[in-house]
């Protein structure tokens, strides 16, 4: 079946495919009748408080706002019932509900996520378990199809909104620009960068004059930033090692890490700022960009399985600027001097990727990306964009400094 945006919303995966690379989408999970029913009546009644408009065929409920259309309203209510927002997720992957402005639709459900799924529904985490297939995120050849050509897959940073295609590869370089700025990295500077990326960061800072060691999270990741630092011609300023980021060894001038401390987990964290901390020299400067999420928030959602945990970034979850804080100046040597929120541009951002990736639906097809997939990928876009949007999201960047040592 020929790829389209029109067919990622109208057309169902066949059966046997669905089946076979998505066992959870294929089918709802088990349910009778009765509890079925009991589902729909606690959906129903929930969406029909909030502003937005569901229509289930000729029936509807809402106080208006984004139209979603449910077209298999049984299958979306046991799999809401059986599992909250991951069932939400997957009933979307199969194409049971559908909605012209996904984002608009998500960012209501976002801020109203404890009156549509009550507590025990999200506090489902480790009932089912992951599928092991590789992460999309790790994928070269699906973030070509959605960003610029840096291959940046973090927030960028605009001069205004909206934003523009043809401008996204100069905000990322003015996001890497700052924080580079932010840790004064210039012409000989020891740099230590935690999570490579595609080595668009480590090529600005060679371009000042910096050395560079940056730590890769994967062989796919260390190839692919080693192939653009040598097109680059800076294979003599920049090492890329494969290697824990908690085995790092020396000091360094700078270090600088985007959008590493939301994916490595939060039973990483406090190891994650004692590294920084251990090879970071005196007087040194640490720039950091992460998303963040509120403190209630994150605590709430201790414990909860999420779909974004199940199908994106097994174990993600962005921290708070209160649990930074308090893993700085509790457990290390260093000081939190500076912060900056941006969270509208990373909406930005995650709309001009969802949009490059639909303008590519044929070069998807071509790929191999099935139906599901496609929608798979659109909805995590959305779905974070949904939550900068409402404010359930933020982005951040953070200036961490050591003293330098007394005479």
């Amino acid at each position: 079946m020929s790829l389209s945006p029109a067919s990622w919303s109208q057309a169902r995966p066949t059966a046997p495919v669905a089946a076979r690379r998505w066992p959870d989408v294929a089918s709802p999970p088990p349910s009778s009748r009765l509890r079925t029913a009991a589902a729909g009546r606690r959906v129903r009644h929930a969406l029909g408080a909030l502003p937005i408009r569901v229509r289930f065929g000729g029936d509807a409920v809402g106080r208006g706002g984004p139209l979603m259309e449910v077209r298999d309203p049984a299958a979306f209510f046991r799999r809401i019932g059986a599992g909250g927002l991951v069932g939400l997720g997957e009933s979307y992957m199969a194409g049971e509900w559908e909605a012209r402005d996904l984002v608009g639709v998500l960012t209501v459900l976002a801020e109203h996520e404890a009156a549509l799924v009550p507590r025990p529904l999200r506090r489902t985490r480790g009932a089912q378990q992951s599928d092991g297939r590789p992460r999309p995120y790790l994928s070269g050849e699906l973030l070509a199809l959605s960003l610029d050509e840096t291959l940046t897959y973090s927030s960028a940073l605009f001069r205004g909104f909206p934003a523009e295609q043809h401008l996204l590869a100069a905000a990322q370089h003015r996001k890497a620009d700052r924080l580079l700025d932010l840790a004064q990295v210039g012409s000989g500077t020891q740099l230590l960068e935690l999570g490579t990326g595609s080595g668009e960061l480590a090529i600005r800072a060679a371009q000042r004059g910096a050395r560079v060691l940056t730590v890769a999270q994967s062989s796919e990741q260390q190839e692919l930033a080693q192939r653009r630092i040598r097109d680059a011609g800076f294979e003599n300023r920049v090492s890329v090692l494969l290697r824990d980021f908690s085995r790092v060894l020396g000091r360094f001038d700078a270090i600088v890490s985007v959008e590493m401390i939301e994916a490595v987990g939060e039973e990483c964290w406090a190891q994650y700022f004692l590294t920084l901390d251990r090879v970071l020299a005196p007087g040194g400067r640490v720039a950091l960009q992460t998303s963040t999420m509120p403190h209630d928030r994150l605590l709430a959602s201790r414990g909860t399985r999420t779909w974004t945990q199940k199908y994106i970034v097994p174990g993600g979850l962005p921290p708070s600027a209160e649990a930074i804080e308090r893993f700085v100046t509790r457990r290390t040597g260093l000081s939190l001097a500076g912060r900056d929120s941006f969270g509208p541009h990373y909406a930005e951002t995650l709309r001009l990727w969802r949009e490059r990736f639909t303008h590519n639906a044929a070069r998807a097809d071509a790929l191999g990306f099935d139906e599901i997939f496609c929608r798979m990928w659109t909805f995590h876009l959305a779905h974070r964009e949904a939550g900068f949007r409402s404010g359930m999201l933020d982005v951040q960047q953070l200036l961490l400094t050591k003293e330098e040592l007394a005479d």
